[in-house]
């Protein structure tokens, strides 16, 4: 069969259809890419890491003589004790006193800000500030127990920080304190039952 070609006849003159050519789909994906990376990079570059949550610690100098360690007043002094199953106690002073009556002096406490031992940090605060002529002088001393969470000593020198205490410091427990906690522990069904009859 032959082809007619339409233009070159010549029998009238016919509008010549013409077939669009079917391009080809490809995508090319090399500017993507490139966009890609640039994109990562720059994110990458600008993006700050999360910085670890550290606080300073001033830590004092070790001495060999005992009596060359700094004295505190026993008017100035909080000592927080922290024990296990997030128990808290405290008392006032170094805990010379404590021992005579460790039932009544040592008294237990919570975290709350508001109605635990916040409150007791900051009414120690005035309570030294008023004594000491508008100095601030107190000092806060945390004992943690061996069986205490590391949450709360951290949570303990958080307060510190929220109550502008400048000076306070963190000491290994003694054998009188753990036994201030057992007395405590075991007299405080004793003193509940007295305040109930």
């Amino acid at each position: 069969m032959a082809d007619v070609d339409l233009a070159q006849s010549s029998g009238g003159k016919r509008h010549k259809s013409t077939r669009s050519k079917k391009l080809s789909t490809r995508v090319d994906m090399t500017p993507m890419c490139d966009v890609a990376f640039l994109l990562i990079t720059f994110f990458m570059l600008t993006t700050t890491l999360q910085r670890p949550k550290t606080m300073d610690l001033f830590l004092p100098k070790d001495v060999d003589n005992p009596e060359e360690q700094n004295k505190v007043k026993e008017s100035q002094a909080l000592t927080i004790l922290v024990g296990e199953k997030n128990k808290i106690y405290y008392y006032e002073g170094t805990g010379e006193n404590v021992s005579k009556d460790p039932v009544n002096l040592l008294k237990p406490s919570t975290y709350d800000l508001q109605s635990g031992i916040g409150k007791v940090i900051s009414d120690k605060w005035k309570s030294v500030i008023q004594n000491s002529g508008g100095r601030d002088s107190m000092i806060v001393i945390i004992k943690p127990t061996d069986s205490s969470s590391y949450n709360n000593v951290v949570t303990l020198l958080d307060d510190m920080n929220i109550y502008s205490v400048k000076k306070y410091a963190l000491v290994d427990i003694s054998d009188n304190d753990k036994k201030l906690i057992d007395i405590k522990e075991q007299g405080q069904p004793q003193a509940n039952a007295n305040a109930a009859q």
